[in-house]
């Protein structure tokens, strides 16, 4: 008698093992207190709906509330932490790191992180245009920030500003991986904004498919214009609106000017004081995500042209004449 192959023995067991875990169902959404003494909030957004200019006084905000807030821009434009920091550049991890290994030198906290008034800041960065991934960039720097202790840090609040447009491995990361417990989007009454909000929600469902444990804590509207479309879409796709924040001509102008209005003295401080005891209440929940045409259903025919036809182009309308059928070269044979 032939013996079985020790590899085919093997095999066999490694695939009975993938099906066994492939049948346990995933855990259901956590929607209680969160246990981790450190809350990872992941904010998404489209580029330019003011997900910096949020962060930046939400964690303000939070510092001045007695909380330790740390603040990384995860954002290959590195434009995070400038409203933080008054419009100066901050020093990423991702240069940082390469000046540090020309040098042969280790990188130290202090070349990476900076404070200013109790928030705690830094940049990944990401690499020069046409020279790089940007998503590999921010695996880069989190595998860097995992070097220096960055499950060891003591923070009540980790905050993390992602690009939601882009949606390579990189920038999914905290979902992908569970790095963070909560994921909240920033949005507006446009439909790109809530078409980049609406990817957020099926990255968290697909991955909670998965086995994963995010889910979306709720969405900022910013530059609310009382529309009502980002409202209408966060009632459909089952997440709360954590905060409104107008369409105000004083809010642009201070933060064109790179002034922080989430101080409790400013009037716009009540605003970001309630934003933060929603944030740091808020539970994950799983999203439902909307399809393209409940998406478009969101905004009138008009403004999203949904009346529009679509008309096949023809062999003529490519190469001005007419089309010339070319017979098949498929074999065909007869039935028996």
């Amino acid at each position: 008698m032939n013996a079985i192959p020790v590899t085919q023995v093997q095999s066999a067991k490694f695939m009975e093992q993938l099906r066994a875990e492939a049948a346990i169902e995933p855990a259901p959404v956590h929607t209680g207190e969160v246990k981790k003494e450190t809350q990872i909030i992941a904010i998404y957004g489209k580029g330019g709906i003011g997900k910096s200019f949020t962060l930046a006084n939400l964690s303000y905000m939070m510092a001045q509330q007695g909380k330790k807030v740390l603040l990384i821009g995860c954002d290959p434009k590195s434009d995070t932490t400038s409203l933080l920091f008054g419009g100066r550049a901050c020093p990423t991890i991702i240069e940082t790191s390469s000046k540090k290994k020309l040098a042969g030198e280790a990188v130290a906290i202090g070349d990476v992180c900076f404070k200013r008034d109790g928030v705690y800041a830094m940049e990944l960065g990401g690499p020069e245009v046409g020279r790089g991934c940007g998503g590999r960039g921010i695996i880069h720097g989190f595998e860097l920030l995992e070097k220096l202790g960055f499950h060891e840090w003591g923070f009540d609040y980790v905050l993390l500003d992602f690009l939601g447009d882009v949606v390579c491995g990189g920038f999914g990361l905290p979902i992908a991986r569970d790095m963070c417990q909560k994921v909240i989007v920033v949005a507006s009454n446009d439909l790109q904004s809530l078409y980049v909000a609406n990817n957020v929600c099926s990255a968290v469902e697909y991955f909670r498919k998965l086995g994963g444990n995010v889910g979306v804590a709720g969405m900022v509207i910013n530059r609310d214009d009382g529309t009502g479309e980002a409202m209408n879409f966060a009632e459909a796709v089952g997440i709360p609106v954590l905060s409104v924040i107008p369409a105000d001509d004083d809010i642009r102008r201070k933060s064109a000017s790179y002034e922080i209005i989430g101080r409790p003295e400013s009037v716009w401080g009540p605003m970001f004081a309630q934003l933060a005891e929603n944030v740091g209440n808020s539970t994950p929940m799983r999203p439902k995500p909307m399809t393209q045409d409940e998406l478009l259903g969101l905004f009138s025919a008009s403004a999203v042209g949904r009346d529009v036809v679509l008309e096949p182009a023809t062999q003529f309308d490519m190469c001005g004449k007419t089309e010339n059928t070319k017979p098949t070269l498929e074999v065909v044979y007869d039935e028996v």
